[in-house]
């Protein structure tokens, strides 16, 4: 597990990180006898104060971890920042009436930043009052992906929570690492076996 250190309320950046991503590249590597092309990582629970601490500490750390579980060609790397709790709200006009968007719309223009490579998604539903988008910021990538590819990417694994049947608000990732942190600080008090690692056990 990685170090925590607390830096605010709420706040947390995570220090010491080497040993979770080499350890699931390892096992990766065991399994597939080969290293994954590209990597994205989805990091939730971060502020926009908190964005250059983030790259300075957390993304050196990940990129370690990757040239060292790597001998002769390193994956690609991206990292996301994803927010869920933002405070725009989105709308479509349909004759004289307003109506939330459909699942799937992205708005990367207008109420985004022109100096980031940032964009809103509606990933779901909902049954009344106005839909949150979820907002992503790209902070660190070197894979390449065009916009365009990397919006649906996360659109659709906002499809792929198995506790849910529908669409959910984040990347099923996310969703999977909060279920298991919170099953840790609520139940089991200690780092889960490394025999359930490959499992979702926390679900």
């Amino acid at each position: 597990m990685g170090m925590l250190f607390f830096v605010g309320i709420r706040q947390v950046i995570l220090f010491l990180l080497t040993p979770n991503p080499a350890g699931a590249l390892n096992r990766w590597y065991k399994h597939n006898h080969g290293l994954p092309a590209r990597i994205i990582v989805y990091r939730d629970g971060v502020g926009d104060g908190q964005l250059k601490t983030l790259i300075e500490y957390e993304i050196p750390q990940l990129l370690s971890s990757v040239s060292e579980a790597s001998s002769n060609t390193s994956p690609k790397l991206s990292v996301i920042v994803v927010r869920k709790k933002c405070l725009p709200r989105f709308l479509t006009e349909t004759g004289r009436t307003l109506q939330n968007p459909p699942p799937g719309t992205i708005v990367d223009s207008g109420a985004t930043r022109p100096e980031w490579y940032d964009f809103y998604l509606i990933s779901r539903v909902t049954c009344r009052g106005t839909i949150s988008p979820t907002y992503y910021n790209v902070i660190y990538d070197d894979n390449g992906l065009k916009p365009d590819h990397m919006q649906r990417l996360t659109f659709k694994l906002c499809h792929l929570y198995y506790n849910w049947p529908g669409l959910i608000s984040v990347p099923a990732p996310c969703q999977y690492a909060h279920k298991l942190t919170f099953l840790v600080a609520q139940s089991t008090h200690k780092e889960p076996s490394l025999e359930l690692a490959n499992s979702l056990f926390y679900l």
